[in-house]
């Protein structure tokens, strides 16, 4: 999921279970486009690669995501505003609040899908 802040998804998609999420990420940053201004990206460390950071900074994002522990030439990041990642997970709290998300009661993907999207909408009026 790309999200603005913790009431705001911009994309997501479905992966399997046990498909990493960096793969997936990418497929998303694809499909972004080029931003108009330099934005921030706040990434986990799941998205620490290399061509995943690489992947941001073409287009022109900023990638912000601290590099694992075991880095032999690790970069350095904006830690203040890596701290603001904890509103992206947030909105993933509320999202699990759901029970039909966090129990995946739907079998097919497009019901599921439609539930996600139902959800965000729900927590996007709840600002009114």
């Amino acid at each position: 999921m790309v999200a603005a802040d913790a009431r705001t998804a911009i994309t997501f998609a479905l992966s399997p279970g046990q498909a990493h999420d960096a793969v997936e990420g990418r497929k998303l940053l694809n499909n972004l486009g080029k931003p108009h201004w330099p934005i921030h990206l706040l990434m986990d460390k799941a998205y620490e690669g290399d061509e995943t950071r690489q992947l941001a900074l073409d287009p022109g994002f900023i990638p912000v995501v601290p590099p694992k522990s075991n880095r032999i030439e690790p970069w350095e990041y904006d830690k203040v505003m890596y701290r603001r990642r904890n509103e992206i997970e947030r909105l993933f709290r509320r999202l699990k609040g759901f029970r039909r998300i966090f129990s995946r009661f739907e079998k097919l993907d497009v019901m599921f899908i439609g539930f996600i999207h139902f959800a965000l909408i729900v927590e996007g009026l709840k600002l009114c």
